[in-house]
């Protein structure tokens, strides 16, 4: 067993702290947005392509000697059709074309659409204080 000397003996404080964090909400200012939409009518005039398609059937009654390939003359697309006959020897008969002619016409009709703009108008108020706009296209 030791023996303490009251001479030695020393008090040291202690001292505590203690930090509380916490939130609480402010309002610092209010924001309000108004959306304006303006419409304007336009009209639209661009050209518009119309094909159409003529099939004619035309008569040869012609013998050939061999078959002639499809071909193309100018617009026309034309198609041999062949029958093959019975003669004392045989030929062959070009009995008849079909031609396909194309036809372009370009037709205007103007249209009227309608476009669309939109306005922002942005105020920001501070608590208790008068409106300063701020206005914005979008």
């Amino acid at each position: 067993m030791t023996k303490r000397n009251s001479k030695e003996d020393k008090t040291i404080p202690v001292a505590r702290e203690e930090v509380r964090v916490g939130k609480r909400k402010r309002e610092t200012a209010r924001v309000v947005v108004t959306k304006t939409v303006h419409e304007r009518k336009e009209v639209v005039d661009e050209p518009l392509a119309k094909e159409t398609v003529r099939v004619e059937r035309v008569a040869v009654n012609r013998f050939v000697a061999q078959p002639e390939p499809v071909r193309q003359e100018g617009d026309v697309t034309i198609i041999p059709l062949y029958e093959e006959r019975l003669v004392v020897e045989k030929k062959l008969l070009l009995r008849e074309e079909v031609r396909i002619t194309r036809e372009r016409t370009d037709i205007r009709e103007p249209q009227e659409v309608t476009l669309r703009t939109e306005d922002v108008q942005v105020e920001r108020r501070p608590p208790g204080g008068k409106a300063t706009p701020r206005s914005q296209n979008t």
